[in-house]
């Protein structure tokens, strides 16, 4: 019995079963080798970005490093948000609905809307790993039950009925749950363990961008601040009355005297 007996013996059911099985483990597959080039890289650029971030001397600098260590572009766009909006408070932008706030509110919303944006980058595939896990040993078992079904109807027909006529039918039928648990056991494990991995880096990417806020605010140019107590002051000074020798009432002439009606 050759290798390719199984596929002949099958109907389509079981051959799009055999299929789909099969889609599943490539897929799964390019993903997992993908994602273990993509999270070697990351935990380790994360770590140097962050070290060549505070041991610059300037924010300019910081970026300027940054553009060597971060391959994946883990940690470039939170100092890029957070680089636009030190500069738009020191440029004196047109006033919009994002720049009403304060500085820890714009900081706040462009930092995590960045870190959104990266996350999304690194859980990439989790999806595709997790519905494989789940889902390809019932397509296994699906095709195991149909090729019993298969196998005892073909059987029926034939008249006499032995344990090597069922054994052998059914043998290649359970093949399919095999193979459904040998896609979706590659899946699950390497779904658990990207998913570590990525909760580490996302905690390291959350406590930069803590920092990076902290540290914005606290550096925050004193003239802006002194600018806007300035405003604040002048807006809650009350307005000063007309001068005592100004000029008459809105009521139009002055009054007359009461000597001048009688006469």
């Amino acid at each position: 019995m050759d290798a390719l007996h199984w596929w002949r013996q099958g109907d389509a059911v079981t051959q799009t079963t055999a299929l789909v099985l099969l889609a599943m483990s490539v897929a799964s597959w390019v993903v997992i080798v993908w994602k273990l080039r993509l999270m070697r890289r990351a935990s380790a650029d994360v770590a140097r970005c962050t070290a060549a971030f505070w041991q610059a001397p300037s924010l300019a600098l910081a970026t300027e490093r940054l553009q060597s260590f971060d391959r994946e572009a883990l940690v470039l766009p939170l100092v890029g948000a957070a680089n636009s909006i030190a500069n738009r408070s020191t440029s004196g932008a047109q006033a919009t609905l994002a720049t009403a706030g304060s500085l820890s509110q714009q900081l706040t919303r462009v930092l995590r809307d960045a870190l959104h944006q990266v996350l999304g980058r690194l859980q990439l595939g989790q999806v595709l790993l997790a519905t494989v896990g789940s889902t390809a040993p019932f397509v296994g078992l699906l095709g195991t039950v149909w090729g019993i079904y298969h196998a005892l109807t073909a059987m029926a027909g034939a008249g006499q009925i032995t344990i090597d006529r069922v054994s052998g039918p059914v043998g290649e039928a359970l093949v399919m749950t095999a193979a459904g648990l040998a896609v979706a056991i590659p899946a699950v494990l390497a779904y658990n363990w990207f998913g570590r991995l990525i909760g580490r880096i996302e905690a390291d990417l959350e406590g930069f961008a803590r920092d990076l806020r902290e540290l914005l605010i606290d550096t925050a140019p004193v003239q802006s601040l002194a600018g806007t107590t300035e405003g604040l002051s002048n807006a809650s000074r009350p307005a000063a009355g007309p001068p005592q020798g100004g000029s008459a009432p809105l009521g139009g002439s002055e009054p007359r005297a009461a000597g001048s009606v009688g006469a």
